[in-house]
């Protein structure tokens, strides 16, 4: 058989890539020794098993090459992996959940900043309901399951370097709550320079130049981190068998008795280690992940690891029907297992930012749903829409703070007084995006009961009693400002131009 000058160059370039790549791993871990060298030896000591992690991201990462799915593989998932929340709720419960709350957790995700919303700190620490924030209505939801049950559930917070401190400081108000709260830090990883593929940071500092040298890389890291900080042995030793996983915005992430039942009662030999809560695809969901059959699993795929030209194929609402909430009920014996072997397979996400000087760097996360093939009895259970309800932008606030919720222990509810059971479209312009302004734009929030569609845009303001029913438009042409009167009822109504209400 003889070789070609093309099959040659093939061979003489895999090797150089070969070459190249080990280089910049080689440059890589050198670069980062460096940076443990600044540190003082405590924070070396968790550090290092940080960079362990990140060692492994970038190793992966200089292999894989082009899609991370290959489009022809995926086919839907089978019938019977995605099963109906209707069909787990009609098995009851038994007479003592109080045996199953015993061996659940709850984890929240906390690691995000208010900053979308204009808010320095935590978002977790955002008021959402009557003078309540995120934090404040998860404890009190926990606080209610523990005392109506007599159940011992703990709290557990992931936080990042970037909501740690503050997250702490508050934890001293729920010292006399019925509720155990442990929390523990995601990794810390160095942001890299998209040109030479070496961390940007000078130190292991976080401050000055070095503060945006850093990033927390994404839920999936609550594997790895969990078991760093020991809390996954603790809570095994303390008897705990699953865990509940959300995102501390997801106000409908509360602990479903149903489905913990449905976990609880499988036969040990056929224990589903990893449920996710899926829902009901809408138009303004197209960019969530879905659940897929590929290669014999269940895989959830994220719109990053789609090829370009199937895009608005994953964004159609008929062939990927459901989206993924991120709540999630994972077995803690199979992360210890899959841990110990290094089994856990998340694929690469990579995020590139361009920071405030003009460079350009990349952040490789992870997302905590992507492990769903590496556990045993996968499946996916697909939900009422009520479980998904996260507060990501002022037009989310808008609707957890009016009338269409009412509160009762920490959760929020579809009030029983409105007609059809999905949510109203709302959206807000840019004058409305920080929460400061948002709120001074509303002398009370108006009543929503029967909208179904709004849009405000520009210098608007409400005054009280106001309420909107069906489709209301308002819009204020720039530099003129609209003042929806105290007491207005606008039905099917397109409000633009310039209205001022004066006071007498």
């Amino acid at each position: 058989m003889s070789l070609t000058v093309a099959d040659l160059t093939s061979g003489a370039m895999t090797e150089f890539q070969e070459k190249l790549r080990q280089q910049h791993e080689e440059s890589m871990h050198r670069e980062l020794e460096a940076l443990l060298n600044t540190a003082d030896k405590a924070e070396a000591e968790i550090s290092r098993k940080d960079f362990d992690g990140f060692k492994k991201l970038f190793h992966r990462f200089l292999q894989v090459k082009g899609p991370a799915v290959d489009w022809a593989k995926i086919n839907r998932p089978p019938d019977d992996s995605i099963q109906p929340y209707e069909k787990i709720r009609t098995k009851g419960l038994p007479d003592n959940i109080t045996a199953s709350l015993n061996k659940l957790a709850v984890v929240k995700l906390n690691g995000g900043l208010g900053t979308s919303m204009g808010c320095k700190g935590p978002k977790s620490l955002i008021s959402v309901r009557n003078e309540n924030t995120f934090l404040d209505l998860t404890v009190q939801q926990i606080e209610h399951l523990n005392k109506t049950f007599d159940a011992n559930v703990p709290l557990v917070l992931m936080n990042s370097f970037n909501t740690d401190e503050d997250t702490k400081k508050i934890l001293q108000k729920y010292k006399h709550h019925r509720v155990n709260i442990h929390t523990f830090n995601q990794s810390r990883y160095p942001r890299i320079n998209k040109e030479s593929l070496l961390p940007i940071a000078k130190n292991m500092g976080m401050s000055g130049e070095n503060g945006d040298a850093w990033y927390p890389p994404g839920h999936g890291d609550v594997y790895a981190s969990f078991r760093n900080c020991g809390l996954l042995d603790k809570l095994i030793a303390e008897g705990k068998e699953y865990i509940f996983v959300s995102n501390i915005d997801n106000l409908g992430a509360t602990v479903d008795l149903f489905i913990l039942h449905h976990l609880m009662s499988q036969p040990a030999d056929r224990r589903c280690e990893f449920i996710m809560e899926v829902t009901d695809k809408t138009r303004a969901d197209v960019k969530g992940g879905t659940l897929i059959q590929y290669e014999d699993h269940l895989r959830l795929l994220e719109i990053a690891q789609v090829p370009k030209a199937h895009v608005d194929e994953f964004k159609s609402v008929t062939k990927f029907k459901i989206f993924n909430t991120n709540n999630l009920w994972i077995s803690l014996p199979a992360i210890k297992r899959l841990q110990e072997k290094n089994a856990m397979d998340l694929e690469i996400i990579v995020n590139p930012k361009t920071l405030d000087g003009g460079l350009n760097v990349i952040q490789l996360e992870t997302a905590v749903g992507a492990a769903i093939k590496s556990f045993n009895n996968a499946m996916g259970v697909n939900v009422p829409r009520s479980r998904f309800l996260p507060v990501k932008t002022s037009s989310d606030l808008l609707l957890v703070m009016s009338n269409l919720y009412s509160l009762d222990a920490g959760s929020l509810t579809m009030s029983k007084r409105r007609e059809f059971p999905t949510t109203p479209h709302v959206k807000l312009g840019s004058s409305f995006t920080k929460v400061q302004e948002f709120l001074c734009r509303f002398e009370s929030i108006p009543d929503m009961l029967e909208l179904d569609h709004l849009t405000v845009s520009g210098d608007v303001t409400f005054g009280k009693n106001v309420s909107v029913k069906g489709t209301v438009i308002i819009i204020a042409n720039h530099g003129d400002r609209i003042d929806i009167p105290a007491g207005a009822m606008l039905e099917n109504k397109i409000v633009s131009g310039n209205l001022r209400i004066l006071d007498h």
